[in-house]
């Protein structure tokens, strides 16, 4: 499985201070140490933990992080295979099966997607109902306007590397089990790019990129809900050796409705009615996102009755049209807890008055509950 992001593992921003990052390690460490949390998987998370607090934490290892993702601080070899430093798998076996020289430096030179940015957005309920544009910052790594992305002062800064000749790979020999072996690796000079830098542009460090912050423009889907996801291709870091740019990744996080509660594309709305309304009927205005609509309530109305106005809930994120869910709306009968005189008055008469047949019958069977 591919490695979570650091700053998502650790629940900070790109932009958090490390004073941010400490006290985020800290929570996360012990939440998940495997002395305070039994659960199953606690020690996978908390070396998880551990292993983003190590890089982010560490400025040299954030910068190259932030710049090119998990492979930055990993060197040349695959997770877990000890002892062979920076090698090329595909160019080992290449010498044993007769592959050709130079294949693992084109790779090295291979252009390579940028990395992704994730960022989470907080959206209004309004704008998850109607839709909306909002701005958002984000800091992006890009080339280098001094140096052209070369990462030299000026272009006869630039020289082919002594190491490794140009090609970006050296040849190793070894004596193993099967004889005397022959295999290409990363050079460790040039680091697979077959050229050195005699002075770094004063820019970028030598880098080739600069850090930027930029304001992008997101155009919140109608019906978006907290923890969906959109991808805004392009507008992640810069790519490596000419490869694009990554993307950029927007979580949302949707506010609580007020009055209405979400259930998917529906929605659910308590409308409080007096013990008149309730017996006598009535037309009540039921508020929705679309504005007020009215309600006939029909007299006999009991609590927690259930109406339904169609088309009044949330719009469907992924159908293709206009398709939006209902709004229900559930009856709650209140009942007066201070009376006026007068109000006392009527409701003992109405205590005097008898019930009819229907509810005379159903509170004879609930009296023939109890009898011996």
């Amino acid at each position: 499985m591919s490695k979570r992001d650091y700053y998502e593992v650790l629940g900070v921003s790109q932009e958090a201070s490390q004073d941010e990052i400490k006290k985020a390690y800290r929570k996360k460490a012990r939440e998940f140490h495997p002395d305070v949390n039994k659960s199953e998987g606690a020690e996978d998370q908390f070396k998880e933990v551990q292993e983003a607090y190590d890089v982010l934490s560490d400025s040299q290892k954030k910068a190259q992080y932030d710049r090119f993702g998990h492979q930055a601080n990993q060197g040349g070899g695959g997770a877990g295979f000890e002892g062979f430093g920076d090698f090329d798998f595909g160019d080992i076996f290449s010498s044993f099966f007769g592959g050709r020289p130079g294949a693992g430096a084109r790779q090295a030179n291979a252009p390579r997607k940028g990395q992704d940015i994730h960022k989470r957005m907080k959206v209004s309920f309004k704008d998850a109902v109607f839709g909306a544009e909002k701005k958002i910052k984000t800091n992006v790594y890009e080339e280098c306007t001094t140096c052209h992305g070369s990462g030299a002062h000026s272009k006869s800064d630039i020289t082919t590397c002594n190491e490794c000749g140009g090609s970006g790979q050296v040849i190793r020999e070894a004596q193993s089990i099967f004889g005397r072996t022959r295999t290409q690796a990363t050079c460790p000079k040039c680091g697979g790019s077959g050229k050195t830098i005699k002075k770094s542009c004063k820019t970028c460090g030598g880098d080739g990129v600069v850090s930027k912050e930029k304001v992008v423009s997101v155009k919140i889907p109608k019906g978006i809900d907290t923890n969906n996801q959109l991808r805004m291709q392009g507008y992640g870091h810069k790519g490596v050796n000419g490869g694009p740019a990554g993307d950029l990744y927007i979580v949302f996080e949707v506010e609580a409705g007020g009055l209405f509660e979400r259930h998917g594309d529906d929605l659910i709305i308590e409308m409080p009615l007096t013990v008149s309304q309730a017996a006598l009927g009535d037309s009540v205005l039921v508020p929705t996102p679309y504005g007020d609509v009215k309600l006939k309530i029909p007299a006999g109305t009991q609590s927690e009755k259930t109406f339904r106005l169609k088309g009044k809930g949330m719009p469907n994120l992924r159908a293709k049209g206009s398709v939006t869910g209902d709004l229900h709306i559930i009856t709650k009968i209140k009942i007066p807890t201070k009376l006026s005189k007068e109000q006392s008055k009527l409701f003992e008469q109405l205590s005097e008055t008898k019930l009819n047949a229907s509810d005379a019958s159903a509170w004879d069977r609930f009296k023939s509950i109890f009898k011996a």
